[in-house]
C-alpha cells in the first residue's frame, strides 16, 4: 500500500485492488493546489467545499458521503457519524469518520472531527493501524485534543492533517504545535509505503508526508 498526501484533509491511498481518495478539496477555498486525479473510491467526511470537491476525482466508481458499511473492489469502508463541533453539531453540523480496511491495514480518517471521542465511538472504530487526524483547531480539534485521541488508540502511524500551511486560512494552527504537544518520533516521507506484516505495533510514529 502507498499513501500520498494531497493537502488539507485529502490523501490518496493506493492498494492492490483499488485507489481511494479522502476529502478532495476546492483549491480556491483552501488556497492549495489540487490537481485532477483518478481513483476508484472517494470518501467525503462532510459537505463543505474544502472536503467535497468530488468532480476533481476522475473515473470514480463510488462516492461515499454518509455513515454505513460499504464493500467496494475489495475495500471495506465503515462510516460513523459524529459532530463537527463540541456542541452536538449545533454550530457546524455533522461529520463522518471513515474506517477503511485495505490490504489488511485499518485506516481511520477522522474528517473534521470537532470533539473528543466517547467510548461508544472508540469501540465502533476498533483497532487502528493508521490514524489520519485533524490538528489545526478552530474548525476541528486542536493539538491537545488530537494528542489525547492518539494516546487512546496508540496507532503505529499517525498522519496529521487540516493544519496551517501555505493555504489561505490563517486561523489553523501549524502542525508544529501538534508535534510538540505529542512528543512522539517524527518521520518525513514523500509517500508512506506499508505492508501489514511489517507494521511495528510497539511504537507510535508521526509521519509527515510531502504534499503532492
Amino acid at each position: 500500500m502507498d499513501i500520498f498526501y494531497l493537502g488539507h484533509s485529502s490523501f490518496k491511498i493506493k492498494g492492490r485492488s483499488a485507489v481511494v481518495i479522502t476529502d478532495p478539496f476546492d483549491p480556491a477555498i483552501v488556497g492549495q493546489k489540487f490537481s485532477k486525479t483518478e481513483a476508484d473510491i472517494v470518501t467525503v467526511s462532510h459537505q463543505h467545499p474544502d472536503h467535497n470537491k468530488t468532480d476533481l476525482v476522475l473515473k470514480s466508481k463510488m462516492v461515499i458521503s454518509e455513515a454505513g458499511e460499504y464493500e467496494v473492489m475489495g475495500v471495506s469502508v465503515i462510516g460513523i457519524q459524529v459532530d463537527h463541533d463540541s456542541k452536538e453539531g449545533k454550530e457546524k453540523g455533522k461529520n463522518n469518520i471513515y474506517i477503511l480496511e485495505i490490504d489488511g491495514v485499518r485506516i481511520a480518517h477522522l474528517g473534521d472531527l470537532g470533539h473528543k471521542l466517547n467510548d461508544k465511538i472508540v469501540e465502533q472504530m476498533g483497532d487502528v493501524d493508521i490514524l489520519m487526524i485533524p490538528v489545526g483547531g478552530t474548525y476541528t480539534i486542536g493539538p491537545r485534543e488530537a494528542c489525547e485521541i492518539v494516546k487512546e488508540f496508540e496507532p503505529p502511524y499517525v498522519l496529521p492533517m487540516h493544519f496551517g500551511s501555505d493555504g489561505k486560512d490563517e486561523k489553523l494552527l501549524p502542525v508544529e504545535d501538534f508535534l510538540k504537544e505529542c512528543g512522539y518520533e517524527v518521520e518525513k516521507y514523500d509517500k508512506l509505503i506499508l505492508k501489514k506484516d511489517l507494521i511495528n505495533y510497539e511504537q507510535i510514529k508521526i509521519v509527515m508526508l510531502e504534499k503532492r
